[in-house]
C-alpha cells in the first residue's frame, strides 16, 4: 500500500544531492531511499536502571522495523531519574526535562523528515514529553513504554524504591538498624525498569495505553520480559499499518480519548503529576482538558486497585492477572470508557479488548469490584480557596480521611524541611508548609518524596498534612496537597503563612483555606519582600521564564 512520506523531500528532490549524499554515507542504498523513514526515539542511558534497557529494547525495534521494508534510524534524547535526584537540587530538573525530551523529540524529527515516530521510553517525564512531540509532529506515532521493574526483597519483606525512602525516615527516628537500612537500599530495585508502584511512570504507562497510544499491554509487560521483546516487534508492525492508513497522534488523542485515560489514571489509583502531564499532552493535540475535568471524571469513577504506595501490589502482580487490559476491559463492560475511540492498532478500544478474559474477583483481589471499590470516588481531588485560588491537587486515597486542621509549620523548600525532622521541630497535629518550590519558585516544580517519605518513616503519616507548590512522587501517599496555585514565588498566599496559623483542609468541600483574618493578612502582605529568582542563565533559567502555572500544565510553549 502506498505510504505518505514527508522524508521524500530529502530522498528523492534531485535538488537536495547532499542529504541524499548524507544518507548513503549511514550505509542506506537507492531502494532504502525509496522507503518511509522511522524514527526511533531512545531516553535509553546507562545511569538509571529505569533507562538502562532501552537502548537495547530500541535495537530491537529497529530491527523489526527493517523487517517491515521500513527505515529505522535510532537517535536519543535525555531522561532524568527522579528516583535518585529526589531529595537533592537536581530534581529542579526532572520536570524541566519532560520539555527537553518534547523539544528534542520534535526537533530531529521536524528536522530529519522521518515518516513516523516510535518513541522507546521508561521514567516519569519520558513518556508526557514524547507524547508531547508527536502531538506536535502529528505524524503516525507509537509509545513502546520500557516496562517496570521487578519488587526486591530483605528479610522476607517485600521492596520498591519507596521502600529506600521510607526507611531514612525510619532510621533518622531510631525504627531501624544500620544493617536492616543498608539491606533495605542495597535491594529495593534488584535490576532494570521503571518503578514498580503506581507511581509516576506506570501511571502515564497506563494512561497513554488507555488514550490510544501505546499498544495493549504495554503499561503492564515487565521491563525484563518475553511480552516486551513481543511488543517491539509488533510496535514495527503497527506503525507500517499507521502510515498506510495515514493514521496519526492528533485522529487518535481526542478529548473522549483523554476522558479513557483520566478514567484509568482514577480507577488504577494512579499520580497526581498526571494531572499536569495529561493537560500538557492535551494541548499539544490541541485538546483542552482542566483540572476540573479530572474532578469530574474522579467524582464517577471508583478506586479500584490495591496497588502501591497507598496499597499492597505491585504492577508486576497486576501483569499477571491480564494486566492493563483487563482492568479496561472491565471498566468498559461497566460503561466507564469510550469503547469507540480508535488507537495504534488501527482498531478501537472495544475492539482491542473484545477477546480479553475477565477479572476473576474470586481469584485475585489485586483489583476491586465497583460494587466493592477501596473508595467509591476517585482518589484524586481538586481543591480552591483562599490558599489555592488557582486550584490544588489532593491525593486522598480514603485512608487519610477527609477533612484536617492544623497549625501550620513552614519550610521555605524541602532541606529546611529535612532539618525540621531531623531535630523534631514537626508535632502531631501540624500542617507541615512547603513553599517556594513551585514550576518558578524552586524553580522546576521539585517533587517532595524525600520529606513525605521521611514523615512516613518517621511514624507521622496519619498525623500531619502537608501542602505545597511543589509536586509529589507517585509514590508519595498520606494527607497531601500539592501544585498550590498561585504558587508562593508569584504573590500567592502561601508566601504569608507564618508559624502557628490555623490551616483546614476540606476534601468533601474541596476547599484548602489559610484561617487569618484579612486584616492581619494586609499587613503581612504590606511587608512581604517578594524573593529573587534563584537561578541566573541555563535551562532552569529559561524554563523559569517561560513555564506556565500547575493549573496549565506547566507548558513552557504558550504565550
Amino acid at each position: 500500500m502506498e505510504i505518505n512520506k514527508h522524508s521524500k523531500t530529502l530522498t528523492q528532490d534531485p535538488t537536495l544531492p547532499g542529504a541524499q549524499a548524507m544518507l548513503y554515507a549511514i550505509g542506506l542504498n537507492e531502494d532504502d531511499l525509496k522507503k518511509a523513514q522511522v524514527g526511533i526515539a531512545s531516553t535509553g542511558f546507562e545511569g538509571n536502571s529505569c533507562n538502562m534497557h532501552l537502548n537495547a529494547l530500541a535495537t530491537e525495534v529497529k530491527q523489526a522495523v527493517w523487517a517491515q521494508d521500513l527505515v529505522g534510524l535510532i537517535f536519543n534524547t535525555i531522561g532524568v531519574s527522579d528516583g535518585m535526584s529526589n531529595g537533592t537540587e537536581g530534581m529542579r530538573y526532572s520536570l524541566v526535562s519532560r520539555e527537553v525530551i518534547a523539544d528534542s523529540i520534535e526537533t530531529i524529527c521536524g528536522a530529519q523528515y522521518y515518516d513516523a515516530l516510535i518513541a522507546v521510553v521508561g521514567c516519569d517525564k519520558n513518556m508526557p514529553g514524547s507524547l508531547m512531540a508527536m502531538a506536535r509532529l502529528n505524524r503516525p506515532s507509537i509509545m513502546v513504554y520500557g516496562g517496570t521493574i521487578a519488587g526486591g526483597h530483605w528479610k522476607g519483606k517485600s521492596l520498591n524504591i519507596v521502600s529506600a525512602f521510607e526507611a531514612l525516615g525510619e532510621k533518622l527516628a531510631n525504627k531501624l538498624s544500620d544493617e536492616d537500612y543498608k539491606g533495605i537500599v542495597q535491594n529495593s530495585c534488584p535490576g532494570a525498569g521503571a518503578c514498580g508502584g503506581m507511581y509516576t511512570a506506570n501511571t502515564m504507562a497506563s494512561a497513554i495505553e488507555a488514550l490510544g497510544m501505546a499498544l495493549p499491554y504495554s503499561s503492564s509487560n515487565p521491563a525484563l520480559s518475553k511480552e516486551k521483546s513481543k511488543e517491539c516487534a509488533e510496535a514495527a508492525i503497527a506503525i507500517r499499518h499507521l502510515l498506510e492508513k495515514d493514521l496519526k497522534p492528533c485522529d487518535i488523542m481526542t478529548f473522549r480519548a483523554f476522558e479513557n485515560a483520566l478514567t484509568i489514571v482514577m480507577a488504577l489509583g494512579g499520580s497526581t503529576n498526571a494531572v499536569i502531564h495529561l493537560i500538557a499532552m492535551a494541548k499539544c493535540a490541541g485538546i483542552k482538558i482542566t483540572q476540573e475535568d479530572f474532578q469530574r471524571i474522579s467524582d464517577k469513577t471508583p478506586l479500584l486497585a490495591d496497588l502501591k504506595p497507598s496499597g499492597k501490589y505491585l504492577m508486576e502482580d497486576l501483569h499477571k492477572i491480564g494486566g492493563t487490559p483487563a482492568v479496561m476491559k472491565y471498566l468498559l463492560d461497566k460503561n466507564y470508557l469510550h469503547g469507540d475511540c480508535i488507537t495504534v492498532t488501527g482498531k478501537t478500544i472495544a475492539e482491542n479488548l473484545k477477546d480479553i478474559s475477565l477479572l476473576d474477583f474470586e481469584k485475585q483481589d489485586i483489583i476491586h469490584p465497583i460494587e466493592k471499590p477501596i473508595k467509591k470516588t476517585g482518589h484524586i481531588q481538586i481543591l480552591y480557596g483562599n490558599l489555592a485560588s488557582k486550584g490544588a491537587v489532593a491525593k486522598i486515597t480514603g485512608k487519610e480521611g477527609e477533612k484536617f486542621r492544623g497549625t501550620a509549620r513552614v519550610f521555605n523548600g524541602e532541606f529546611e524541611l529535612v532539618d525540621g525532622i531531623r531535630s523534631g521541630k514537626i508535632k502531631e497535629g501540624d500542617v507541615v508548609v512547603i513553599r517556594y518550590v513551585g514550576p518558578r519558585g524552586a524553580p522546576g516544580m521539585p517533587e517532595m518524596l524525600k520529606p513525605t517519605s521521611m514523615i512516613m518513616g518517621a511514624g507521622l503519616g496519619k498525623k500531619v498534612a502537608l501542602i505545597t507548590d511543589g509536586r509529589f512522587s507517585g509514590g508519595t501517599h498520606g494527607f497531601v496537597v500539592g501544585h498550590i496555585t498561585p504558587e508562593a514565588f508569584d504573590g500567592g498566599l502561601l508566601a504569608l503563612v507564618e508559624d502557628g496559623d490555623w490551616i483546614e483542609i476540606d476534601i468533601k468541600n474541596h476547599q484548602l483555606n489559610l484561617l487569618v483574618e484579612e486584616k492581619t493578612l494586609v499587613l503581612r502582605r504590606s511587608k512581604h519582600i517578594a524573593p529573587t529568582l534563584k537561578v541566573k542563565n541555563g535551562v532552569l533559567f529559561k524554563y523559569a521564564k517561560q513555564v506556565k502555572t500547575a493549573a496549565d500544565g506547566c507548558v513552557t510553549d504558550e504565550d
